[in-house]
């Protein structure tokens, strides 16, 4: 009697179940606003560079169907400074108008960014051109905010790089004046982001 030899069938894997999960990590990322002034003295007044050191968030990444791919950032907006060489003077100035006045940070206390909505290429080994369409919440208000960017996948590691303009405007924010008025801040804002964030398994 002959036995019968069953054939070995490899499992079908679906795009879905190569996504993986990456957890952003604040260390080794680095998020920055910078704001642009403009009026009648604005050569001699601050264009303010801001640093935003609390956030967290995390991606899931399918390298197969970068389309299925999707992320969420948090960010605490009272958490954000302004890193400019300047007076401790003005420096605590521009912090408080910019937590009460502008981002009314007790009112909203949360920022985030979510996206499921991602095209990309791959423009070498690991190497991604991508662009989100995500869903910005800012000062109350949400809006689709387009981010295009650069990642790397090494190892355990996914590195997203890139910049965006900001309309505040858009958000309910109105752009901070000072001196009478003959120092304005300009109505876009550009975010500069590297952002690290590591395998999870």
């Amino acid at each position: 009697m002959h036995s019968v030899v069953e054939p070995i069938v490899n499992p079908i894997v679906k795009p879905e179940d190569a996504t993986v999960r990456y957890s952003i990590e604040t260390k080794g990322s680095t998020l920055t606003v910078r704001a642009f002034a403009t009026g009648l003295l604005s050569t001699f007044a601050h264009s303010p560079t801001i640093a935003i050191p609390d956030f967290k968030g995390e991606v899931f990444l399918n390298p197969d169907a970068l389309e299925k791919s999707s992320l969420r950032l948090e960010i605490d907006p009272a958490s954000l400074i302004v890193t400019n060489d300047i007076s401790e003077k003005d420096r605590q100035e521009i912090n408080r108008r910019m937590h009460a006045e502008v981002l009314e940070t007790d009112s909203f206390p949360e920022i985030v960014y979510e996206c499921s909505r991602v095209s990309a290429g791959k423009i070498g080994e690991g190497q991604y051109s991508i662009a989100l369409s995500g869903d910005l919440t800012l000062h109350g208000a949400t809006h689709t905010q387009p981010v295009s960017a650069r990642a790397s996948l090494i190892g355990d590691l996914l590195r997203v790089t890139g910049e965006v303009s900001i309309r505040q405007s858009d958000y309910g924010i109105q752009p901070v004046s000072a001196a009478a008025g003959t120092i304005t801040l300009k109505d876009d804002l550009k975010l500069s982001f590297d952002i690290s964030a590591r395998k999870q398994v």
